[in-house]
């Protein structure tokens, strides 16, 4: 008789029925690794936590989130930071406006962090510890040694209500010279802005007028090389400079554009006392061909023929003391 017990029995070897792609999910891999700081047990990731709450603190972007100004309407740089000891502390003595002084904690003490934070003291800036991971951060790992100065957005006012008003408190007595302007055309240097504003304000002028688009701002070296005029001196924006100067025209100010190919010699100018707008352009290029044709007189400095160009805050000055010199006789 079989014995028909518990006889094991050999499986045939070879693919066996699937499970109609039930394990599909299961055999799928998980996709690329993510990156450290999106992992949530990861240390980056705390780190960048602790990043955006302090950003969001203090008003400024977190890392990854733009360039080292923050951004206003129209993309328009509305912060800048001045960073490293030594230029923090010359910032300082210039007189710039602050909105906080950022301080690596337990940084290294020298004369210029000690004078730091004594003139930041004693003009009531606020003095704000950070680590330097945090300073690394917000500076976009530029050279800072512990100190970092962020500076407010400069508030520029609209060309044409400068000039309105100020042509108003002149015909009212108010003010005893006629409107007095400087516009450039190109300048792209701080520093030439910083040195026409200077000499602006020396020959008892009224405001410089920048356009909106590819011209220099009133940034942290402007300041400086103003030598603290920027404070006396409004700087105001143009959308459009030629309309500017268009309005400027039809207001009875005289735009006069400075050339080396003038037709008017600086001396020989005949309208020195009537309000005046001097253009000044860029030291390589010259005034554009729609802001030179929007000049009432185009006007020459005599130099020295070995000379081909005068720097443009070089040129304001000289165009300045000649329209004070002109008034005051």
């Amino acid at each position: 008789m079989a014995n028909n017990g518990n006889r094991s029995v050999k499986k045939k070897k070879g693919p066996t029925i699937g499970t109609g792609g039930h394990g599909r999910k299961a055999l799928e891999g998980k996709g690329p690794t993510p990156k450290a700081e999106d992992r949530v047990y990861h240390k980056a990731y705390k780190n960048k936590q602790l990043a955006e709450r302090s950003a969001a603190k203090r008003g400024a972007a977190p890392r990854g989130a733009g360039p080292r100004r923050s951004t206003g309407p129209k993309g328009r740089a509305t912060e800048e930071l001045v960073t490293g000891r030594n230029s923090v502390v010359e910032a300082l003595r210039a007189g710039i406006p602050a909105k906080a002084l950022h301080v690596a904690i337990r940084i290294e003490m020298d004369d210029r962090v000690k004078e730091s934070l004594k003139l930041a003291a004693e003009r009531g800036i606020p003095l704000l510890e950070a680590g330097k991971p945090e300073l690394d951060r917000m500076t976009e790992d530029a050279v800072h040694q512990g100190l970092v100065l962020q500076i407010p957005p400069y508030e520029y006012g609209d060309a044409y209500e400068l000039a309105e008003e100020t042509i108003t408190k002149w015909k009212k007595g108010h003010i005893a010279n006629a409107p007095l302007f400087v516009a450039l055309d190109g300048i792209t240097d701080p520093r030439n802005l910083g040195a026409i504003i200077r000499s602006v304000s020396a020959f008892s002028g009224h405001g410089v007028i920048v356009p909106e688009r590819r011209s220099v701002g009133v940034t942290a070296a402007a300041w400086k090389t103003s030598a603290g005029a920027a404070v006396r001196v409004p700087v105001a924006r143009a959308s459009n400079l030629n309309n500017a100067l268009k309005q400027f025209k039809n207001m009875g100010i005289y735009v006069l554009g400075l050339d080396g190919d003038g037709d008017v010699s600086l001396p020989d100018l005949t309208v020195a006392t009537e309000p005046v707008c001097i253009v000044v352009g860029s030291e390589g290029k010259g005034l554009s061909r729609l802001v030179r044709e929007n000049c009432d007189q185009i006007v020459s400095i005599p130099i020295d023929s070995a000379m081909e160009s005068l720097n443009a805050s070089m040129a304001v000055g000289i165009s300045l003391y000649e329209v004070s010199r002109q008034r005051a006789s």
